[in-house]
Order: structure tokens, then C-alpha cells, then sequence
């Protein structure tokens, strides 16, 4: 049997604007997270042309407000994850919190206080942490006032927010990423690019013109870590969803192709080799416009040579199958990245495909490409959990799901691949960012919220809880 790596970094990840509360305590700001509506139809809202960034708790409730109330009890979370046996732990850094408008010139001191103490806590359990610089939370009023990331002003603004935390923890905090899922935008920019249908979502030259921006910032994030600390590793991270023909016919064939370099390389090929493919005006042609047509300077395109990734996080949550030749193929409903059903492979509650073989493929496929250190942050199995009068949750689907993941991560390991570390996502229940509800449950800790906010917010153990603190103890070896 394949061991893991000695030091394999087992442990879990979170976002701060799904879990942490306290959206307006310490001199927090709004985050665009913050304006989002809770519920299922939450993208369905914002992609109106109508939707401008502005709250209306009239009408909605918005659960990223309060999250799991992290902000006040992180020393207790932190303490059931090394009771896990966590060796690192992956968290965001909330934008807002540090700059609350994100045009500010100076840091807000008692943001920054809650970060020392994060950082402090997860040091105390010899937990190291893993940084996301940017974790679909930029300031929302960066988007209301600037129109989010297809303004070239937003690169100053994020550079100066990199540098205040990379200087600040550079010593505590040795691995770091610059953008969630940034591909993600191609689906949804909402999240990570702050556009909305209002500020030009539409137009997909917005979109790449906000991407060139973010790869711009990412690189100069890349180099301050770098110059604090040669050592630093700085990757980036992105939504990878392996991606299958329906059938051998060669026009399904090429979609699949150029659906791969659309969405799953395009973003990790600038940020891991330095510069755009050779296919990116194809690519660009499709929506009308082209590479020239885009606010790029020579001194850019030096900057991301010269400042490539250190290595490649990855989320990994289903596969996708590519069907141009039947107009009446069954769509994979809860697949975010659309894509027809594949006949064979189970789908979880939210119809989203479950692929374990898929992440032996993805792994391959993104080691041979670009041969740089994978680390899959984001792995794992929204659900709908049972809790008993015991308060006990029997979720042995969950361990299932996330032991065949495993299994299929020590495949590749033995196919040649380089893998880092493991982060199942929502290591403990969270507001989920695609449909803004508690009942959607990826953790190994049970929080007492429903998606009307109601609960007392005490944390409970599920059955999972004790398995992957035996897969952690024994380097991966009993499953």
C-alpha cells in the first residue's frame, strides 16, 4: 500500500465569510458576502438585472451575518480541530475586516488583533495555518464604488492588503494563496470578481479583464512574499472539475478539450506558467472580443513571468460531461459548472456528481501539465445531517465519500504525483456559499444552527469526527 508523504499536511478548511460572524464588530466593513441572500435561490437573485449590491432584510434573511459565530468561539473550534490531529488548517482572512472599504490607506488595528490571535491558537496546537488572501469576501464597497475587479484600481488596493498581512505574518504563516477557485468566474464572477448583471457580469471581456487584474495582483503578492521570505509558499487555487466526453464522437472530443482549457487550465496556466496560452484568443474570439482588446501593459505580462505560483491548490467536488451533440441530454441539475448527466456516477442530495476516480484523473492531469506540488483544499459532502437526542450524527455517508477521495489521492501518489496535503472543506459546519444555508453540512463538527438562524450554536461531534482523527494519527494508512 502507498504511504503519504512524511508531513502530509492533513487537516481542514474554511472561508471567514461562512463561518466567522461578527460581520460588523471590530470595525469590520460589509464584505460582498454580506450582501448575498441566504437560500437557495441566492444566485438566482443576484443574477437580476436589478440586484445592486444593496441589503434589503425586509425581504431577506442574510446568514453570512452571523456565520457559526467563529469570531467569538474560534478557540473552541480550534481546539476540536487539534483533537483531530490537524497539522494545518486552512482559513481566509477577511478583506473587509482589515480594510473595511478597501480603499484605505491604514490596516484596522482590531481586525488585524483578531488575526494575531486566529494565527496564535492554531500555533499553541503546532497546527499550521494556510492562508487564502482573497476568499470570495472582497469589501462591498469596492464593488458598489469601484465595479469590482475590472478595475485596475482594485490591484493597488489588494497589493496593499497582501502586504500588511504578509509582512504581519510571514514569520507565523509559511503557506499562503492569493484567490479562491479564481476560475470559478467563468460560471459564476460574482463571488470571486465582485460582478453582478449591474456592474457586467455579462460581458465576459469584463471578466477578463477582471482575471488579467487579479493575476496582476497575485503576482505581486507572490513577489512581497517572496521578497519577505524566499521560503514562502505562495500558490494559487483553483475550481477543478475533470471533465469527460459522452461519447468517442470527435466533435464531443474537442468540446471536452476546449472546455478543459476554458475553464479548468486558463487560469492556472498564467498563474503557474507565467503567461497566457497560446489558445487564449481562441478562446477569447468565442465572446467577440480579443487579447489586445483588454488594459494590459508589457511591465504586467513581465510581472506574472517573473512571479509564477509556488504550487497548485485545488478544490475537487465533482466531474462534468461534456455532451455538444444531443440537445436533449439530461443536465447534471446541481452541477455548478453545468454539463450532462453521467449515467454512471451517483449524485449527492444537491445534485452535485460524486467522482472519486475523478480526482486520480484531475491530480494526474494537473501534475503532468504544469509539475509543481497539488494540494486539494477543498474536498468533501454537503448533506442533510440527522442529529439524535444523544446529539450524536451518524454520517457514515460522509466518511464513504471522503475515504474513496482519499483512496483515490494515494492512487496518485502512486501514479508519480506530488501531493501536499489534504483539506476537506467545511471541517466544520458553515453557511454554504452556493445556496446561503446551514442544512447543506460538509463538517466533522455539528453546529446547532438551521437556515433561519435559529440554534444555540453548540458543537457536537459526528461519527466522522473520530474517523478522520484515526485517518490523520495514522498518516492516512487506516481508512
Amino acid at each position: 500500500m502507498t504511504e503519504f508523504p512524511k508531513g502530509f499536511l492533513w487537516g481542514g478548511a474554511t472561508a471567514a465569510n461562512q463561518l466567522e460572524g461578527g460581520y460588523q464588530e471590530g470595525g469590520k466593513g460589509l464584505s460582498i458576502a454580506d450582501a448575498l441572500p441566504g437560500g437557495p435561490e441566492r444566485f438566482k437573485i443576484v443574477n437580476q438585472p436589478d440586484f445592486n449590491w444593496t441589503l434589503d432584510e425586509k425581504q431577506y434573511t442574510y446568514p453570512n451575518h452571523n456565520g457559526i459565530d467563529h469570531y467569538h468561539r474560534f478557540k473552541e473550534d480550534i481546539a476540536l480541530f487539534a483533537e483531530m490531529g490537524f497539522k494545518c488548517y486552512r482559513f481566509s482572512i477577511a478583506w473587509s475586516r482589515i480594510f473595511p472599504k478597501g480603499d484605505e490607506t491604514e490596516p484596522n488595528q482590531a481586525g488585524l488583533a483578531f488575526y494575531d490571535a486566529l494565527i496564535a491558537e492554531c500555533l499553541k496546537y503546532n497546527i499550521e495555518p494556510v492562508i487564502t488572501i482573497s476568499h470570495y469576501e472582497m469589501p462591498l464597497y469596492l464593488a458598489q464604488h469601484y465595479g469590482g475587479w475590472k478595475n485596475k484600481a482594485l490591484i493597488k488596493f489588494y497589493e496593499r492588503f497582501a502586504d500588511v498581512v504578509l509582512t504581519r505574518y510571514h514569520k507565523q504563516v509559511k503557506y499562503w494563496m492569493t484567490f479562491n477557485e479564481i476560475n470559478s468566474a467563468f460560471h459564476f464572477p460574482v463571488m470571486g470578481q465582485g460582478l453582478v448583471p449591474a456592474n457586467g457580469a455579462n460581458e465576459m471581456q469584463n471578466i477578463y479583464q477582471a482575471w488579467h487584474n487579479q493575476f496582476v495582483a497575485s503576482a505581486l503578492a507572490v513577489k512581497m512574499g517572496h521578497a519577505l521570505d524566499e521560503k514562502l509558499q505562495i500558490g494559487c487555487m483553483i475550481l477543478y472539475a475533470t471533465a469527460y466526453s459522452y461519447d468517442a464522437n470527435p466533435v464531443n472530443q474537442l468540446a471536452t478539450l476546449q472546455h478543459n482549457q476554458d475553464f479548468n487550465f486558463f487560469c492556472g496556466d498564467v498563474q503557474v506558467r507565467g503567461e497566457y496560452p497560446a489558445y487564449t484568443n481562441r478562446l477569447m474570439n468565442h465572446f467577440g472580443f480579443e487579447f489586445n482588446d483588454l488594459d494590459w501593459t508589457d511591465e504586467e505580462l513581465a510581472l506574472l513571468k517573473q512571479n509564477p505560483v509556488d504550487y497548485i491548490g485545488f478544490s475537487y467536488y465533482m466531474s462534468s460531461t461534456i455532451n455538444e451533440t444531443a440537445a436533449d441530454a439530461e443536465l447534471a441539475s446541481g452541477n455548478l459548472i453545468g454539463g450532462v448527466k453521467n449515467p454512471f456516477l451517483k449524485a449527492s442530495e444537491w445534485g452535485w456528481q460524486i467522482d472519486p476516480i475523478g480526482l486520480r484523473i484531475a491530480l494526474n492531469e494537473l501534475y503532468n501539465r504544469y509539475e509543481k506540488p497539488l494540494f486539494i483544499v477543498e474536498n468533501g459532502l454537503g448533506a442533510i445531517d440527522q442529529i439524535n437526542d444523544q446529539h450524536e450524527v451518524n454520517d457514515d455517508y460522509r466518511i464513504d465519500y471522503l475515504r474513496e477521495h482519499i483512496e483515490a489521492m494515494r492512487s496518485a501518489i502512486a501514479d508519480g504525483v506530488d501531493v501536499m496535503g489534504y483539506t476537506p472543506w467545511g471541517c466544520i459546519d458553515l453557511v454554504s456559499a452556493s445556496t446561503g444555508q446551514m442544512s447543506k453540512r460538509y463538517g466533522f463538527i455539528y453546529v446547532d444552527l438551521d437556515d433561519a438562524g435559529h440554534g444555540t450554536l453548540n458543537r457536537y461531534k459526528k461519527r466522522s469526527f473520530d474517523w478522520y482523527q484515526k485517518v490523520i494519527a495514522s498518516n492516512g494508512a487506516t481508512l
